[in-house]
């Protein structure tokens, strides 16, 4: 017989993409589910996928908006409330984002059992809110930070990836020859710091490196134009772009990548095992992609620069030291590889199923 799950999230790609990979694996079970999502996150679905949209926002900023968030969250919880009871689920999962804080307030009120799975290296501040009604806490990393006390039982999950992203026994070494592919992503839309430092290290190479090197960058469309004049006459082959859509193939074809440290990032990085050099937001909520970035250099599969202190001539130092070693990137390659949790995707579904059943991951 079926059982009906619930999964809750909202915000960004990052905290609806591993949710979407949840859903996919129950309903390939044979099970039903049905989203809970805010208005942000409800654009990452896709048609087929049922959902009820909750209203939620971040209690954050001036009073007003405080207040207004705090109004927002109180109808978000009603419309859970009614979700829930319609659908009566056997446990619903949460993923981050504020929606996910209505939801389990509501799954708590219903004695439906609640999961809160964690994408990053820190407790994010939504799923600190409902920690403490869980009763399972999925994890990417086991070290994870700032993560809620109670009783939940926690179990290491890994975080799952959008379809495609499987490592194959050509992707080990990326390029194939004396190529060396760099790949250069700064999440959806490129990141203003990797098109004002990456052209200028990429020209400070070794002449050996500078043979060999092909540069796959992604920008922001009007950073296109600078970044191109910046390679003009750099003597290897460059491609430039706004948005890839054949990531994987890039992704798998590539010597190197030097990326933002989001947690999709981060987890599509290591289902390809891929070398990378890391330059974390700044200003990313809690210091999550800093701490994402330093699970990743700690266990030797990135390095790691600081946006606020990374120079092009650091960089390029840091480009040279990897792409002029064949077996440092091939070390870097198994360290991100150890990292990585296949069934990420399978782990999460069995730990739902398990808390529903009243059983232990």
């Amino acid at each position: 017989m079926s059982s009906m799950y619930m999964v809750a999230t909202g915000g960004t790609g990052g905290h609806v993409f591993p949710a979407l990979a949840l859903a996919r694996e129950l309903v390939n079970r044979g099970d039903r589910v049905t989203f809970l999502v805010d208005r942000r996150g409800q654009r990452y679905l896709p048609e087929d996928m049922p959902h009820r949209e909750i209203a939620a926002a971040s209690p954050s900023g001036t009073m007003i908006h405080r207040l207004r968030a705090v109004l927002s969250l109180a109808r978000g919880f009603f419309q859970s409330l009614r979700a829930i009871g319609e659908l009566r689920p056997q446990a619903i999962a949460c993923f981050g984002g504020y929606a996910s804080v209505p939801a389990a307030l509501a799954a708590r009120l219903r004695s439906v059992p609640v999961m809160v799975h964690e994408q990053n290296a820190v407790f994010g501040r939504a799923n600190r809110n409902i920690g403490g009604f869980a009763g399972v806490i999925a994890l990417t990393f086991a070290d994870t930070d700032a993560l809620p006390s109670g009783n939940a039982r926690r179990v290491v999950t890994g975080n799952p990836v959008r379809p495609g992203f499987v490592r194959s026994a050509a992707t080990r070494t990326g390029t194939s020859g004396d190529s060396l592919n760099v790949l250069v992503i700064g999440g959806s839309q490129g990141a203003r710091i990797l098109s004002d430092i990456v052209p200028a290290a990429m020209l400070a190479l070794p002449d050996t490196i500078r043979q060999r090197l092909k540069v796959v960058q992604q920008c922001r469309p009007e950073d296109i134009a600078r970044v191109r004049e910046a390679y003009a006459d750099c003597g290897f082959e460059v491609e430039l772009a706004s948005f890839f859509d054949d990531m994987v193939r890039r992704m798998s074809d590539a010597s190197l990548v030097i990326s933002r440290s989001g947690a999709s990032s981060i987890s599509e990085i290591l289902a390809l095992s891929r070398p990378s050099v890391l330059i974390p937001y700044l200003h990313a909520a809690d210091g999550h992609q800093q701490a994402n970035a330093e699970r990743l250099e700690r266990a030797g599969a990135a390095i790691l620069h600081r946006q606020d202190e990374v120079t092009a001539e650091a960089l390029s130092a840091s480009l040279a030291a990897v792409l002029g070693d064949a077996q440092r990137r091939e070390a870097m390659s198994r360290a991100a590889e150890s990292l990585d949790c296949p069934d990420a995707a399978a782990t999460l579904a069995d730990a739902m199923v398990s808390i529903s059943t009243g059983g232990r991951p």
